[in-house]
């Protein structure tokens, strides 16, 4: 009876496993329809007999970004709200362009690996693994150097040339989404308490209060 009991439970525990897993494509491709006010967990299909090539096409990747901002880099995101033709597909790609010494400051993406390939310039980069650990794993990249960073975990770029660089990445998601570490923290919609950042950071609070003023 319990060797029943046994290989009915690991039965349930590889249903589990199978269905969890993201479906198999059943057409050839889901062209997001943007128009449709149906909600979804991604984008509604347009009508196939409806798609047309510049659902699959995006110009502009070979256009600098402009790094004249506080941190020195520039992202051109091209995601399923660029390339329609993407939806259901999870993949996107950017073009990252740096000032010299600019930096793509630490940040996530919650739904996608991301590999990155430097085209030109030197960069530093590197990504933190997660509690209680909490390693540095970076390396300098050269041109033509390619570099994976884990879905969801922290992880930055600098330029360490007095010249400009340039890097591409692909990621795992239509919509990889980005939350930049700063800029939430200090920068939230409805400050978080001071009392807690202080707390957190183990700074003092003028401290605090100083950097939110930037967000």
């Amino acid at each position: 009876m319990a060797s029943r009991v046994l290989i009915l439970a690991c039965l349930v525990m590889c249903c589990s496993l199978i269905f969890a897993s993201d479906p198999s494509s059943l057409q050839d491709f889901c062209v997001a329809d943007p128009n449709s006010p149906v909600l979804v967990n991604g984008l509604v299909c347009k009508d196939p007999m409806l798609v047309e090539p510049n659902d699959f096409f995006f110009s502009g990747l070979h256009l600098p970004g402009n790094t004249s901002n506080s941190v020195g880099s520039r992202v051109t995101l091209v995601n399923v709200a660029k390339i329609p033709g993407l939806n259901s597909l999870g993949i996107s790609i950017v073009r990252v362009d740096y000032a010299p010494w600019g930096i793509n400051p630490p940040h996530t993406h919650p739904r996608a690996t991301e590999i990155l390939t430097v085209l030109e310039g030197k960069l530093e980069v590197g990504f933190v693994t997660s509690n209680p650990e909490n390693r540095l794993i970076s390396k300098l990249l050269q041109k033509g150097d390619v570099f994976v960073f884990p879905k969801g975990l922290v992880h930055y770029q600098k330029n360490v040339e007095n010249w400009n660089a340039v890097a591409i990445s692909t990621l795992s998601s239509q919509n990889p989404g980005i939350i930049t570490i700063a800029n939430s923290v200090f920068g939230s919609k409805h400050k978080i308490s001071a009392d807690i950042l202080t707390k957190a950071f183990q700074v003092d609070k003028n401290v605090v209060y100083n950097v939110q003023s930037k967000f």
